[in-house]
């Protein structure tokens, strides 16, 4: 009966009119728009990576905050602006992660073999994250020339598990929305 099954559906393909996969009409205007989200994004990382951003200069316009707000001491701060600094390489660079893959999703389009565009594929995130690597590890290396920074490499660490944790959500994200595409059609 397997095979039975088998032969019916292959001859129903051979039947049908085979269209060689091309790729989907790209729309320049998405195209141009991930891109420079990405390229924007940078900009931020690198002005955050300035003088005018270090753990002095923003503990200077944090702690005032915290303190009325929750009534902070000077001494009682300095592990919450650490945190927060962390914080902000979290999702800084997790957003990152996320606007290059958007972008990469757009410059490299892949189809499934109905024709349609595929959603997510390991190799738009594989070059997110290293593209997120490259960045982390250049602004941290570009530190170590500003007196009032610190280049670490447990940043670079914690900025490409950012990229990583960002892109095991999308993946997980593409794969929960395709299995209700996959109810809705049935």
């Amino acid at each position: 009966m397997p095979m039975n099954r088998e032969r019916n559906s292959h001859s129903a393909v051979a039947s049908e009119p085979q269209t060689p996969l091309r790729h989907p009409t790209r729309d320049p205007d998405h195209l141009l728009k991930a891109w420079i989200a990405a390229i924007l994004w940078l900009i931020v990382i690198a002005i955050e990576s300035t003088a005018w951003l270090s753990a002095h200069n923003t503990s200077r316009f944090l702690y005032p905050i915290f303190h009325f707000l929750f009534g902070i001491s000077r001494e009682n701060f300095e592990p919450w602006n650490f945190l927060l600094r962390k914080t902000g390489h979290v999702v800084g660079y997790g957003f990152l992660s996320f606007l290059l893959f958007r972008a990469f999703r757009e410059t490299l389009p892949q189809l499934t073999q109905i024709g349609r565009n595929l959603r997510w594929t390991f190799r738009w995130s594989a070059i997110a994250v290293l593209g997120t690597a490259m960045v982390a590890s250049l602004d941290e290396w570009h530190q170590t020339f500003i007196p009032s920074r610190t280049g670490r490499w447990q940043d670079v660490v914690l900025d490409t598990s950012a990229g990583i944790a960002v892109q095991a959500l999308g993946f997980l994200f593409y794969r929960w929305q395709g299995h209700r595409e996959d109810k809705d059609i049935s």
